[in-house]
């Protein structure tokens, strides 16, 4: 009994070593513990899970239906794609469904691959979409909004930081970037300032002007959720020029 309370009391002991060493590092590093809380902002698994399912029903019923297609279309002799229809019709009866559920169901899991995943903490804010992660420090970040399906943040100069496309809940997002202290607005604050971009803008640099006139062809051709489309806004914004885009449109300001 008396090496039992012993064996406790060094462990109590050594407990109260453990969680006095973890409050002096924080102190060393001038942080509280609370200062380490993460808050992770996704799409609920359920969501993807039940995405993908559709997907993946929808597929195959896609897949069944081609067959009858395309056995209509070869009594058809005017109709076009005689060649691909012919080659349809050939295939076994259940590789066609087999074919469209598997299509679904990649199509499920590219689209779980580029949601937005907003890893939130006191003195940082991550930001990982299409398998790129990029992090940006507190100090950086003077605020956040919501611009349409957008998460944006800006730097104190006023230029956007990121835009990311974002599905998840709106309150949610507001609620974590407030609850770790971050700069919330309801609005972008300088969507007074944006002015519609037509060739050769006075007031404009020349090379920005350039890029603007290619970033008009990819979002004309792609749209604005092109690779292409985002690396140029990118290029834009360390020339100092911000835009956003309404209807395959272009709208732009600059930073201070």
């Amino acid at each position: 009994m008396l090496g039992l309370l012993l064996r406790k009391g060094l462990r109590e002991t050594a407990g109260r070593q453990d969680a006095r060493g973890n409050m002096d590092m924080h102190k060393a590093h001038g942080r509280s513990p609370q200062d380490d809380r993460v808050t992770v902002l996704r799409e609920p698994v359920a969501g993807t899970v039940l995405l993908c399912a559709g997907l993946t029903a929808a597929g195959a019923g896609l897949g069944w239906l081609v067959g009858p297609l395309a056995r209509l279309l070869l009594t058809l002799p005017w109709a076009p794609l005689q060649g691909p229809a012919e080659l349809v019709a050939s295939l076994p009866a259940p590789v066609l469904p087999v074919v469209g559920a598997v299509a679904g169901a990649a199509l499920g899991l590219v689209a779980r691959y580029e949601q937005l995943v907003v890893d939130l903490s006191d003195d940082r804010v991550a930001l990982t979409s299409r398998g790129r992660k990029r992090e940006f420090p507190r100090d950086v970040v003077a605020t956040a909004f919501r611009d349409g399906k957008h998460l944006v943040l800006l730097g104190h100069d006023g230029g956007e930081l990121t835009r990311q496309e974002c599905d998840l809940d709106a309150g949610r997002v507001a609620g974590a970037f407030t609850a770790h202290g971050y700069a919330w607005a309801d609005a972008d604050p300088y969507e007074d300032d944006f002015r519609r971009w037509v060739p050769d803008t006075p007031g404009l640099p020349q090379e920005a002007n350039a890029i603007l006139k290619t970033r008009q062809r990819y979002l004309e051709k792609h749209g604005s959720s092109h690779d292409d489309v985002r690396e140029l806004r990118e290029e834009l914004a360390r020339l100092g020029v911000v835009v956003r885009d309404e209807r395959r449109r272009q709208y732009w300001r600059t930073s201070a």
